[in-house]
């Protein structure tokens, strides 16, 4: 088994979590083909910390399967924007760290 963190990504862990349950469970080598073409933004991130995670267990993408893919929230950026009559209303920049883990799978039969 072998691990892959990103942290302080610009991406909403809510929307980077649902990038994050398609591909759990999943061959890695499939996963990152399907990773390639999702529209989402946060599929590029996921698809990286996957491909660091075979890599950083010396395995190849066809052998290991994505265990768990989990994304947990960072920190907020906080902002302000002005508004009328001299008040301000405020924005919110999430970040979010995103955890893979890889392992061969497990002979069942």
């Amino acid at each position: 088994m072998s691990k892959s963190t990103i942290k302080f990504i610009r991406l909403s862990p809510t929307k980077a979590r649902l990038i994050a349950k398609q591909v759990q469970g999943m061959n890695a080598e499939f996963a990152l083909a399907t990773l390639e073409f999702t529209p989402n933004r946060g599929a590029k991130y996921i698809a990286n910390a996957i491909s660091s995670a075979v890599a950083n267990g010396g395995f190849e993408p066809e052998e290991v399967v994505v265990s768990s893919c989990r994304v947990d929230a960072g920190p907020v950026l906080k902002r302000f924007r002005p508004r009328a009559r001299g008040t301000a209303s405020r924005i919110r920049k999430p970040t979010s760290h995103i955890m893979v883990e890889v392992s061969k799978p497990s002979k069942e039969a």
